[in-house]
């Protein structure tokens, strides 16, 4: 009988073993940093983003946090916090699915197809509905701006510091702009 830690094992050994780096966070299995590219022929091909993942202790039978550390314009993807609005993570998760199935087969979903009637980024979603044209220029924006590799092997707070004249939202408080606090 498989217990939820054996599972964790060999779920983040599973992913170590694929083509994603993966980091760990104070040695442990519970939270640790995936390099994500984009899926390909889509507007996010090319970007490479890092990945936050927190598991829960009953991971498999609670869903992983996940969030983007660096950052990224979608509508199902909060622009401050990096969060991940995604239905089979937040609410439709089942111990059936595993960390690779997150990484190949959720994310490049969430980025190939976007939901605009659910948008965690309401800029985002506004702006695909009304314009698509100009929405795919700004997702290319922030990939060149945000996704670069060298980027992503940055400390994220060089690359925060930087990223005032992109964002159309207005800050709230200091806690709001860092990105990569996954929810809960």
């Amino acid at each position: 009988m498989s217990s939820p830690s054996k599972r964790r094992e060999m779920d983040v050994m599973k992913l170590m073993m694929s083509d994603y780096t993966v980091e760990t966070i104070n040695d442990g299995l519970n939270e640790f940093n995936v390099e994500f590219h984009g899926p390909k022929e889509s507007l996010y091909e090319g970007g490479v983003w890092k990945i936050r993942v927190e598991l829960p202790d009953a991971y498999p039978y609670k869903s992983p946090s996940i969030g983007f550390l660096n950052k990224i314009y979608h509508p199902n993807i909060d622009e401050l916090s990096g969060s991940v609005c995604l239905d089979v993570i937040n609410e439709s998760w089942s111990p059936m699915f595993d960390l690779l199935n997150v990484f190949e087969v959720v994310l490049p979903q969430l980025l190939l197809y976007p939901n605009p009637s659910h948008p965690f980024n309401g800029d985002a979603g506004a702006l695909l509905m009304k314009d698509r044209k100009q929405y795919d220029q700004k997702v290319k924006e922030y990939c060149e701006r945000y996704a670069k590799k060298e980027t992503v092997t940055n400390s994220t707070a060089e690359v925060e510091s930087s990223d005032e004249d992109i964002s159309d939202e207005e800050s709230g408080s200091i806690d709001d702009d860092i990105a990569g606090h996954a929810d809960p």
